[in-house]
């Protein structure tokens, strides 16, 4: 049974996919209430949509914890429960050459920020937490402190590309240019990887010869609009199971993924 659950938004532009979320709770398809949007973005369209159906919004200043030299910020800064080299050992973003002071500073950072991001969506009590939009990779240090709420993943992504399938930031602009004859978008939990969390919900569109970057935009665009209110309100319904599966590959290596199953009613 759905019960109405409390979710957050999380924003860095236009915001159109927090409409659909916001319209989706209003006319019922989703049981649950857009309770706060928060931005890194002080002129993102997205807080104005969210002012205008009443929801309060949030501002966190990711830029105002970057030193102006590059260097480290100092370490009395530093939140009291940070371990960079817990937060070194779990990230899975960076090259291999990157150089530990310069993944120090950006972890650090970045979790500066974070800390002020959990201080200030506290207050709110979401059981889930929507990226839509939002263009900053969270780090550990943010997905362990709220993730695991209740012993289940609560932080949810859209990607405008059919995961695994064109990581990163221009999901349908690499889907045009491999010649892709389907695209489409993923809902998918957030985990320390890029894009790489468990899938919970794919719409497809064909790629016609004359589709270009823009049509095919349009195309997902619409997709996405009905797919995100659809996963959220499996997750309202308690219906997304994470489930460890292993496998064996042909050449006898063993993997193993977390995967989403989803509990008929």
């Amino acid at each position: 049974m759905a019960s109405n659950i409390r979710i957050a938004a999380l924003i860095s532009g236009g915001g159109t996919n927090l409409q659909a979320i916001i319209d989706a709770c209003k006319n019922g398809r989703i049981d649950g209430e857009v309770v706060c949007v928060g931005s890194d973005n002080p002129r993102a369209l997205g807080l104005e949509r969210a002012r205008a159906n009443g929801i309060p919004t949030i501002l966190v200043d990711y830029a105002g914890h970057m030193s102006r030299d590059g260097s480290i910020p100092p370490q009395d800064k530093w939140p009291d429960d940070l371990d960079v080299d817990d937060l070194i050992a779990k990230q899975s973003l960076w090259p291999v050459d990157l150089n530990r002071s310069r993944l120090v500073r950006s972890l650090v950072t970045r979790a500066l920020a974070e800390a002020r991001l959990l201080g200030v969506l506290r207050p709110y009590r979401p059981d889930l937490i929507v990226l839509a939009g939002f263009m900053r990779m969270l780090s550990p240090y943010f997905i362990d402190r709220i993730h695991l709420k209740g012993g289940k993943p609560c932080i949810m992504n859209i990607h405008p590309a059919l995961l695994p399938a064109f990581p990163g930031i221009d999901g349908y602009g690499d889907t045009y240019r491999y010649g892709c004859k389907i695209g489409g978008c993923t809902v998918h939990f957030v985990d320390y990887g890029e894009d790489s969390g468990p899938i919970i919900g794919q719409k497809a569109y064909v790629i016609e010869p004359e589709d270009t970057i823009e049509s095919i935009k349009a195309k997902g665009l619409r997709l996405e609009w009905e797919l995100y209110p659809e996963c959220i309100q499996l997750f309202a319904q308690d219906r997304l199971l994470p489930v460890k599966m292993t496998y064996t590959r042909p050449n006898g290596q063993i993997l193993q993924r977390t995967v989403v199953k989803i509990v008929q009613t």
